[in-house]
């Protein structure tokens, strides 16, 4: 029997890596327009572009409620011999401790707080997906990842704070401020939480070679894999990243689309790089 593997919608890993190693994705909901839909499956971030750019409001996201997780658990358990399950970090949903809940009545399911989001989170996913195709016991998959997941490099840069101003994480002062300066933040993740780092002057893609260089350079990199994720960028943004960062000597430069979590927070026009510290 295996350890199948299972994640939120708010993963955000390829569609190719999730049929690759089989990993199961549970999806969040995205409610707006007076409709709620399942992340994923039902909406996507065009979706949530256009209804705000159509002049509607932001989307809120909910998390997996406890029944969901009962059903997919109970769908689960009696096929493998243990259930892992990573979530969006417990700062951002309650699908955490939802899952908690459920993961009582099971005695081989098993779940962990990625404390991060979008590939942040799909990162330890991907390093469980593989550790479970080699063979690795459920144990050693979970101190694997209790040592990851502070390790776990997660920023991003964002175009314009229209969406943040919108979704109450700065004030609309501020966002046309910093639009009229042409101010691109970059946001951080540390201790599960996001926070505002340095702020770059200039078009969104001219700054992106200073952002790059910035998280690279100077720290203690584990050159294994890097993603590249981003919300509806010009793709020939994410490319010119990808060939940026590849000169750093990664072994597997990845590029993802951001998922729904990501856009109703930061909107169109937002990359990140995401990667493991040694």
């Amino acid at each position: 029997m295996s350890i199948k593997i299972t994640a939120t919608s708010t993963c955000d890993l390829p569609a190719q890596l999730l049929e690759r190693y089989q990993i199961t994705m549970v999806p969040l909901y995205v409610s707006f327009g007076g409709g709620t839909y399942r992340d994923g499956l039902e909406t996507g971030p065009d979706d949530i572009f256009r209804h705000v750019e159509g002049g509607g409001a932001l989307p809120t996201t909910s998390a997996v409620n406890i029944a969901d997780y009962q059903a997919l658990f109970a769908g689960l358990a009696p096929k493998h011999e243990a259930v892992l399950h990573i979530t969006i970090g417990s700062e951002f949903s309650c699908c955490y401790q939802n899952a908690l809940v459920a993961a009582e009545e099971f005695s081989n399911v098993y779940v962990v707080d990625s404390r991060n989001l979008t590939v942040g989170q799909g990162l330890l996913v991907l390093e469980a997906a593989m550790a479970a195709e080699r063979g690795d016991s459920i144990q050693d998959i979970l101190a694997m990842l209790d040592s990851m997941t502070d390790r776990v490099d997660t920023t991003f840069v964002v175009d314009k704070l229209d969406y943040l101003a919108k979704g109450g994480r700065c004030s609309s002062v501020v966002a046309l401020g910093a639009n009229l300066l042409k101010l691109k933040p970059c946001i951080v993740l540390a201790d599960g939480k996001m926070t505002v780092g340095k702020k770059y002057r200039g078009a969104f893609d001219k700054v992106l070679p200073d952002y790059v260089l910035d998280q690279l350079t100077d720290k203690s990199v584990s050159h294994d894999r890097i993603f590249v994720v981003h919300t509806r960028c010009d793709p020939a943004i994410p490319e010119a990243v990808c060939a940026m960062v590849r000169q750093f000597g990664f072994r597997e430069v990845l590029t993802a689309v951001a998922g729904s979590t990501i856009s109703c927070h930061c909107g169109p026009n937002t990359l990140g790089i995401i990667f493991l510290r040694k």
